[in-house]
């Protein structure tokens, strides 16, 4: 063995034997070993990999590595989300086709991968992009169609007036497109939609069975579901009419004209959660889309240019709440349900959406935050009606904040004195003796839209006919494959420009048709990319005996960011699925873990510009640290640690990492500085340690390739060596040395199994050294100690493989093993060797403990009671008096009586 690891050279040399020996390939389903599905969530193909990539295929590869030795069969593929607009903005700028740019990424990004040894079965490899692929995509497509789970109808969406597409709602920035900067509108497009609303309660239902994901991912399924219990409450619509004047705040005509007033329904339907503090309502609001909105508009100039303004905003949650709450009196008023005396007036409000609820909401602003503000801005009344604990009913008034918590009811009629949770049992009691309204539970989620007016997507395919109206196209004639010549100069989809390609006969009557130009939103193409991966071979969309033998996935690792949309939806998707044939499984992924993200330190010259990381030096003066940028020597600020971004240039170049460490170095250093779930801080200094422990280990396996034992059939441990005993001279070496890496294996095992890796890390450290201190103490062992050292030293190099894959290769060749290491068994603890030979036992004096002390298990129990004698917390207690009474409890306390 050279007396330095040299990664430039290893790593290549065992990905090559990996990749000619086809390692990692998944056995056949005929096999005997039982399966593990490990995938960690598959890249967009941008052109490089970044950091976070390296910790989280890492992370999957070490369970892939653990899981293969523990003698699984595992399927631990890859593939490329490869559609999306990334694509199409780079075939407007570099005036490349959005096909070629994403096809050089993956070749790009595959090398990259490739060159981290990643355990990846490279025959599954599949691009969303392919029509190998989106074909079948476009098979299911149908069949969910005509299962009933695939629908047409019209929304309302966002639409980019400018570009001419409907934008996703991540794609609304502050208002406005974020390509065009035009400002957002609001429209009503017939779109495609999956009916993922139908299963609502089935996907609620199923989160509790998916005990091994993070509870705060649950949590956040359970609520984008959004199942709320509460009232459907009936506001009865007052007419002004000639001899009743409209109320004061209202701009409209103040005498009935049934030009203003007819067609206007008679009720408002709200839904509420709070049924409880309707008595303290003073207004409704409906959204700008609101039947009663449209028929005001057509005679209220003021009212139409209102909802127009509405339009603007965006569809999103975000833009809703971030937006200027603004409403416009229509003039009308309601009677409340439960005193019909009262009247509030209705406005239409621009934070509330048709597509959510009834599209109306009525305001109690002394108890939610949003209708205070509101009620604040046009000066109307602020009623609580829910008293906090220990406030005064006399004195308690709402200033600037809403009181939202949990109460005892007052100034509520019927309703005072209860709780909370009772007044609203009671008020829906109420509702529904007066007819007024009655219990009701709604569900946040809605239909999934996926048209997409794009190009670079998987094309829906359907057929548009005059006489047939929407036909599916026939399975033979799939794929739907995209034209390639297509330009993107026109503002719009290519689709709907290209000159042929949407022109063809329909499928039944042989007329002419139209193709359907909208593409599917991305998300369609990874909610089942995992099923596909179980052969990618198969003819059909999925091999359902493959699919039934390795799903669900057993171990799926992800960033937090795709905790609903992305895991929803392949939920989802493979509830249809098993509808239409293609599987026969409920829930996709049994296990999740989602990663912390990979942080760095920010830098900025004083005028306020980013720099790189390689542009600046660091400079250590004690515990202080400053930086200056190596080019001008200027100084630069050392600013906060952040996410790394582009943006703020504090980025680091996987290539660069590797090239200068190695793999083996990068992955070790993400695995062991925190916590997985924990973001992680990047440093030099930390990957500078990491390289060194990396030269350390080969150091410290330099000449055991002479300590190799003649025989290998034979166990060689203290335990087991005949002939070798308590009375050899480093017997109590050996021995400690031989429970540590046993004790070692048991806990790595058991960390790895639960993907705590920096723990797993630490213990190899402890590991380390204590071989380091045995090889120190006994330079020259004779034959029987230089198999316990091999032995050790063997356990130490399995164990770091899954991290370490190249290192550990090259010293397990490097200490005189022939097979691949890769393809070997993970080794088994001995539990001889977990058993202590000492144990604690605690001191009590009357009553209190005092003291422990350490003692062997075999110990009698006169040799006990002369140590706990000499005691030297014993003596000075009892001041050498004699002591009343002795007891021992084997191998638990000692209780001592003065």
């Amino acid at each position: 063995m050279d007396d330095r690891y040299n990664p430039r050279t290893a790593e290549p040399k065992w990905q090559n034997i990996w990749n000619e020996k086809k390692v990692f390939e998944t056995e056949a389903l005929t096999t005997q070993k039982p399966k593990y599905y490990v995938l960690e969530m598959f890249p967009y193909p941008s052109g490089k990999i970044h950091m976070g990539h390296v910790r989280n295929y890492t992370m999957g590869d070490v369970v892939a590595r653990f899981k293969r030795a523990q003698g699984y069969n595992v399927l631990h593929p890859m593939g490329w989300d490869a559609f999306g607009l990334p694509a199409e903005n780079a075939a407007i700028q570099k005036k490349i086709h959005p096909g070629k740019w994403t096809y050089e990424n993956i070749a790009s990004m595959r090398k990259q991968l490739q060159n981290m040894g990643l355990s990846i079965d490279w025959s599954r490899e599949i691009a969303t992009c392919d029509p190998s692929y989106y074909q079948h995509q476009q098979k299911m497509f149908i069949d969910f169609y005509e299962a009933g789970l695939v629908t047409r109808k019209k929304s309302k969406v966002n639409w980019d007036p400018i570009d001419n597409t409907v934008l996703a709602n991540e794609q609304v920035i502050d208002g406005r497109g974020w390509r065009s900067g035009a400002l957002v509108e609001q429209k009503e497009l017939t779109q495609w939609f999956f009916t993922i609303s139908n299963f609502a309660n089935d996907l609620l239902d199923g989160i509790d069975t998916l005990t091994r994901w993070p509870e705060k991912v649950r949590t956040m399924q359970r609520n984008w579901i959004g199942k709320s219990v509460g009232a459907l409450v009936e506001w009865k619509v007052v007419i002004p009419t000639a001899q009743n004047a409209v109320h004061e705040q209202s701009e409209a005509s103040n005498v009935f004209d049934e030009g203003v007033w007819g067609g206007i329904p008679q009720d408002i339907k709200v839904f509420t959660t709070r049924p409880d503090t309707l008595f303290g309502a003073s207004f409704v609001a409906i959204a700008a889309e609101h039947p009663i909105s449209k028929a005001l508009a057509k005679n209220n100039v003021d009212i139409a240019a209102f909802n127009n303004e509405c339009k603007i905003l965006g569809t999103t949650a975000e833009a809703i709440d971030t937006a200027e709450k603004k409403g416009i009196d229509t003039g009308l008023t309601v009677q409340h349900p439960f005193d019909s005396s009262k009247k509030v007036p209705v406005y239409i409000a621009n934070f509330v959406l048709m597509e959510y609820g009834t599209g109306a909401v009525f305001g109690c602003p002394a108890h939610d935050q949003r209708d205070l503000d509101f009620a604040r801005k046009y000066n109307l009344t602020v009623t609580p009606v829910v008293l906090p604990k220990g406030e005064d009913a006399e004195n308690f008034t709402i200033k600037s904040d809403a009181y939202t918590d949990d109460g005892i009811l007052y100034s509520s009629s019927f309703l005072d004195g209860l709780s909370t949770a009772d007044a609203k049992l009671a008020a829906i009691e109420k509702l529904e003796a007066l007819n007024a309204g009655k219990k009701h539970v709604t569900i946040r989620l809605r239909d999934w839209g996926v048209s997409r007016q794009r190009y670079w997507g998987c094309p829906i395919p359907f057929v548009h006919c005059k006489t047939c109206g929407v036909v599916p196209v026939p399975a033979e004639q799939l794929p739907v494959k995209l034209p390639e010549d297509v330009t993107f100069e026109e503002p719009g989809n290519p689709l709907d420009h290209h000159p042929t390609w949407k022109h063809v006969p329909c499928p039944k009557c042989a007329a002419p048709a139209q193709r359907e130009t909208d593409t599917m939103d991305t998300f369609v193409d990874s909610s089942w990319y995992f099923a596909r991966f179980c052969d990618t071979t198969a003819k059909t969309p999925t091999n359902i005996d493959a699919v039934n033998h390795f799903l669900p996935v057993d171990q799926y690792i992800g960033g937090i960011e795709h905790a609903v949309l992305h895991l929803l939806y392949s939920r989802f998707f493979t509830r249809a699925m098993s509808k239409t044939g293609h599987a026969s499984i409920e829930e996709p992924f049994a296990g999740l873990f989602t990663q912390g993200m990979v942080v760095h330190e920010t830098y900025r010259t004083q005028n306020g510009d980013w720099v790189s990381p390689d542009e600046i030096s660091i400079e250590i003066d004690g515990t202080s640290r400053s930086a200056k940028r190596i080019a001008t020597g200027e100084k630069v600020e050392i600013g906060s640690i952040e996410k790394m971004s582009k943006s703020k240039k504090n980025t680091v170049d996987p290539d660069e990492i590797i090239g200068s460490y190695g793999a083996d170095t990068a992955r070790w250093f993400m695995l062991s500085d925190s916590p997985p779930e924990r973001d992680v801080i990047w440093t030099d200094e930390g990957a500078q340690g990491a390289f060194r422990f990396v030269q350390r280990f080969w150091r410290l396996m330099q000449g055991i390739e002479n300590y190799k034992p003649t025989s290998t059939s034979e166990t060689h441990n203290v335990l087991c060596v005949e002939g070798f005993g308590a009375e050899q001279p480093n017997y109590k070496i050996l021995n400690e040395l031989s429970k540590t890496i046993h004790k070692m294996l048991a806990r790595v095992t058991a960390e790895v199994e639960e993907l705590r890796f920096n723990r797993a890390v630490a213990a190899i450290y402890e590991a380390v050294n204590s071989f380091q201190s045995a090889r120190n103490a006994m330079p020259k062992p004779n034959a029987i100690e230089a198999a316990i050292f091999y032995e050790c030293a063997a356990i130490l190099i399995q164990i770091v493989s899954p991290m370490m894959p190249h290192l550990a290769e090259t010293c397990w060749a490097g200490i005189g093993q022939t097979h691949i290491l890769a393809q070997s068994p993970w080794p088994k603890p001995i539990a001889e060797l977990l058993e202590d030979d000492s144990i604690i036992m605690p001191i009590q004096i009357n009553g209190k403990r005092r003291d422990e002390i350490s003692v062997p298990k075999t110990i009698s129990e006169a040799d006990l009671k002369t140590l706990v004698l000499e005691n030297a917390i014993v003596k000075k207690l009892s001041q050498d008096n004699p002591i009343k009474k002795l007891i021992i409890v084997p191998e638990r306390i000692i209780n001592v009586v003065l």
